[in-house]
Formats: structure tokens, sequence, C-alpha cells
């Protein structure tokens, strides 16, 4: 009986272990996919801040993985970035310094959106409306950091919608639709 118990314990360990191995993947790999998002970048000659893909990631990570994890990944991509890991827009200085740019209330706010967007994910059925919902709020929430921060910088609130708002309103509602489309079939064909 008691070598039956043992077993049964190695068995749960083994278990364990592999199920947190593959937490930390997820929420590695997650990172590395909002890093591989931020190389998609267009400098526009107008504003400091480039159109990128990382917002779209960013959305597709917290409703895909929900608000812990999504927490979780967005802050060890700031992590990577503030120790000067090239996973920042390429458009940027890097590091620190692009913390404290006229992008860094935008990336500060990114564990945030994606806590949220996962939040709003996790609270009933996992269709595209709920996600398109999470995204909406995501985004408002990521637009009044990085919106505040660029008033910031400027002293200047028109200075900062006309900077970090109205050349990008378009874009998002698109990377909104397409985060929520994906994240939905994920959940779908995951069983989740």
């Amino acid at each position: 009986m008691e070598k039956a118990t043992s077993q049964t314990l190695r068995s749960q360990e083994h278990f364990l272990a592999g199920e947190i191995a593959r937490q930390i993947m997820l929420v590695a790999g997650a990172s590395l996919l909002v890093a591989a998002c931020a190389r998609i970048a267009v400098p526009l000659p107008f504003t400091p801040v480039p159109l990128t893909m990382q917002n779209f990631a960013v959305l597709l990570v917290g409703l895909s993985l929900g608000s812990k994890r999504g927490f979780a990944a967005l802050a060890l991509y700031l992590a990577e970035g503030a120790v000067g890991l090239p996973v920042f827009s390429p458009t940027g200085p890097g590091g620190i310094a692009q913390l404290l740019g006229p992008t860094g209330g935008f990336l500060l706010a990114y564990p945030l959106v994606a806590w949220l967007a996962g939040y709003v994910m996790e609270r009933g059925r996992k269709n595209f409306t709920r996600a398109a919902v999470g995204g909406v709020l995501a985004e408002v929430l990521l637009f009044t950091g990085g919106l505040t921060w660029l008033a910031f910088l400027t002293h200047s609130v028109a200075q900062a919608f006309r900077w970090g708002l109205y050349w990008f309103l378009f874009a998002e509602i698109i990377k909104i639709m397409m985060a929520a489309g994906i994240a939905t079939r994920w959940q779908r064909s995951s069983g989740k």
C-alpha cells in the first residue's frame, strides 16, 4: 500500500513539475511573441510613437493566456527590455531609455493591459464579443497610460493626442478585431 502511495505521489510531483515548466514556457514564449511583433514597426515622421504590431500581441497574449499569465508575460517582456535585450521597437533607443521616452507610458501599461484583457475574457463565455470588449477596454487603459505619459513629457494634452492617438485609431481597431478573432478560435480549439 505504501509503495503504491509513494508511486502516486512521485507521479503527481512529475505532473506538477511538468505543468510548472509548461506554464513558464507559455509565459516566456508570449513575451517573445510581443518582442517579435515589436520588430514590425513603421516610424511615422510626425510623431515619435511608431506604428507597431506590439499592441496586437499584448492583446492576444492577455486574451489567450488570461489575466495572470498575461500579466506575467508582459512583466517579463518589460524586464527583458529594461536589461537591454533588443525586445522593444527598433525605432527607439532601447533599454531603460525607451521606458522613459515617448513610448514609455504605453510600454509600462502593457502588463495591466494584458491583465485586463485576460480578466474580461475569463469572466464568461469565451466568444468574439467578449474578446472584442476585453480588447477595447484594454486599449482604453493602454492609451490612457500612453497619453498621460506623453502629456507629462510634452506639457500638452493636445500634443499628446496628436502624437499618440489620432494616427493610430484605425490600426488599433483592426488589431483588436484580429486579436479577438484569433484568441476566440484558440480558446475554442484548446477547450478552455
